[in-house]
């Protein structure tokens, strides 16, 4: 072999290791709370099947480059995973009946599943059953939502982290004490009894929402929308809100996020770029989805609790879905909405998003005081919208230098490429 077809050799070999890389990570943003409640139904402990599927995919990594990417990845990885289970099972010499019996009916299935390997409705049942395990009462609210963003949602430790604005450290000891606590007070893995549901109703709509929210801008990579993930997110929360018809939060939740998804053609250019609100082209908004939204309002409504943090969210979302242009947006209804969920919910996130509405409805010299004092107040250090807000104002008010510098350290703060190419072009627009 001479050395050019040496390196064109490695060349190869290069290029399908990056395609199966590609694939692995493709498929478990797709499939990853899919194959994991497969997986925790199959084992009965949430811990050991995130194990077990973050060992499926060294193996896929391992062999998806010499042999090709398998025709159903998905089961691939889930069968993998169950293999190594009952290896595992074997090894402790702990193989009763039940374990020799479903080893048997794995085996049969041979070494690449049918294209019927997945049944949907035992699919929806598990990722359900996923969700309400992660947010047993058994652990903290903190560790609740770190374990569901892991395993339901598929986001990697630094994309928590980030979320959160903590180390990333600290939300791995979250997941692992997560995962012990859980294997500890022996958490069945099944859909609570419905008078168990109210305890858990608000982490489980939490999660959801971070979750959708993930989809609607992902914390990095290169899409400027994940449309997979807030559509999961949207259909667990249709479930939930079946399940209790009588929570007007359920119901609310179900309602922002049909009013929010229903935009998501509009996002978005035909090379992925990001395209502003009050640039979308609204006819390509989902009016369907709008009306599914006002009808999942309306429930909540009639409920006669008054709206809550997430019917308040929904009532802004539907202003802009109904705003026929961006003109015709009711800005100061929006600002009432954010003063009434300031006090209901109170967050320096809430203060940040009532100061670009008062931007919207009196002008941005009133907004840059509002968002001056969260500067000041220090609560949103590193959290790249705010030096984004903050430089918006600052170009309205015609203090481009100023500008400048805030929309860029936002640029260097997100982690999303689509959104620091959205910030950059608006600095590029400042110099020019």
């Amino acid at each position: 072999m001479t050395a050019a077809d040496a390196s064109g050799t490695a060349g190869s070999a290069n290029a399908d290791a990056d395609r199966a890389r590609r694939a692995v990570a493709a498929v478990w943003r797709i499939e990853s709370a899919r194959i994991v409640a497969t997986l925790a139904r199959f084992t009965g402990d949430v811990g050991q099947a995130e194990d077990l599927a973050q060992e499926a995919l060294v193996e896929a990594l391992r062999q998806w480059p010499a042999e090709g990417v398998p025709h159903n990845p998905g089961a691939w990885l889930t069968t993998v995973a169950k293999r190594r289970a009952i290896d595992g099972w074997r090894r402790r010499e702990r193989l009763d009946e039940r374990y020799a019996a479903m080893a048997r009916d794995l085996e049969q299935q041979g070494a690449e599943a049918s294209d019927t390997f997945w049944d949907p409705e035992t699919i929806d049942d598990d990722v359900l059953r996923l969700v309400f395990v992660s947010c047993h009462p058994v652990l903290s609210r903190e560790a609740q939502i770190a374990l569901t963003l892991r395993i339901v949602g598929g986001l990697t430790s630094e994309e928590i982290a980030r979320a959160f604005l903590v180390p990333t450290a600290t939300i791995q000891q979250r997941i692992v004490r997560a995962k012990k606590t859980l294997a500890a007070a022996n958490v069945p893995f099944a859909v609570p009894e419905p008078a168990e549901y109210g305890e858990r109703l608000a982490s489980v709509l939490h999660v959801i929402y971070l979750i959708f929210n993930e989809g609607y801008l992902p914390a990095s990579g290169g899409e400027w929308v994940r449309a997979d993930v807030s559509a999961e997110a949207l259909r667990l929360a249709r479930v939930v809100a079946g399940l209790m018809p009588r929570e007007p939060e359920a119901q609310s939740l179900v309602a922002l996020m049909e009013f929010t998804a229903a935009r998501f053609r509009a996002r978005t250019a035909g090379d992925g770029s990001a395209i502003p609100l009050d640039q979308q082209d609204r006819s390509r908004w989902d009016r369907a989805q709008i009306a599914r939204g006002q009808a999942a309002l309306a429930r909540a409504d009639r409920v006669g609790r008054g709206r809550a943090a997430y019917g308040l969210q929904a009532a802004i979302a539907g202003c802009h879905a109904v705003a026929p242009t961006a003109g015709d947006t009711d800005w100061a209804q929006i600002v009432v909405l954010y003063e009434a969920l300031g006090r209901i919910a109170p967050s320096p996130v809430v203060e940040l998003n009532r100061a670009v509405a008062v931007a919207m409805a009196t002008g941005p010299a009133s907004a840059l005081r509002l968002v001056d004092e969260l500067v000041a107040a220090g609560r949103l250090a590193g959290y790249p919208a705010l030096p984004a807000v903050r430089g918006e104002l600052l170009a309205r008010l015609g203090r481009s230098d100023e500008a400048r510098a805030e929309l860029e350290t936002a640029a260097r703060l997100t982690g999303n490429e689509r959104e620091r190419e959205a910030l950059l072009a608006k600095v590029a627009k400042l110099s020019g």
